[in-house]
């Protein structure tokens, strides 16, 4: 998935929380399936961008001389206006963009079925 074209918006937005939880049954399972996706793209962003930030890296050990970049700071700039790795995450589980299964032991029975 390329974060960068995605039709996610790039401010809150409400969300139908029983429209959320239609295909799991339970809302803290899907906030789960959102937070981890989340976490995935968070980590794809950051090595992306410090990838194109090491161009610019110099190995001068002076804390004296900071120079400003023009470009590093267009860089920055571009990703801090992209949408946040949660609504990202959160467009692409409404969408239908996300996999996600269940692991389970034989022995154990889902949480739904057990009696207290």
């Amino acid at each position: 998935m390329d974060y960068k074209k995605t039709n996610a918006p790039s401010n809150t937005v409400t969300r139908d929380i029983i429209a959320l939880c239609e295909d799991t049954g339970n809302i803290y399972e899907t906030v789960e399936i959102i937070a981890r996706r989340a976490n995935q793209i968070a980590g794809e962003m950051k090595h992306d961008l410090d990838k194109k930030l090491q161009e610019f890296a110099t190995n001068t050990d002076n804390l004296d001389e900071v120079f400003e970049n023009r470009e590093q700071i267009e860089i920055s700039r571009y990703y801090e206006k992209l949408p946040k790795p949660t609504l990202i995450a959160t467009q692409e589980y409404s969408d239908g963009n996300v996999y996600w299964r269940l692991n389970q032991n034989k022995d154990e029975q889902p949480l739904s079925s057990q009696r207290f």
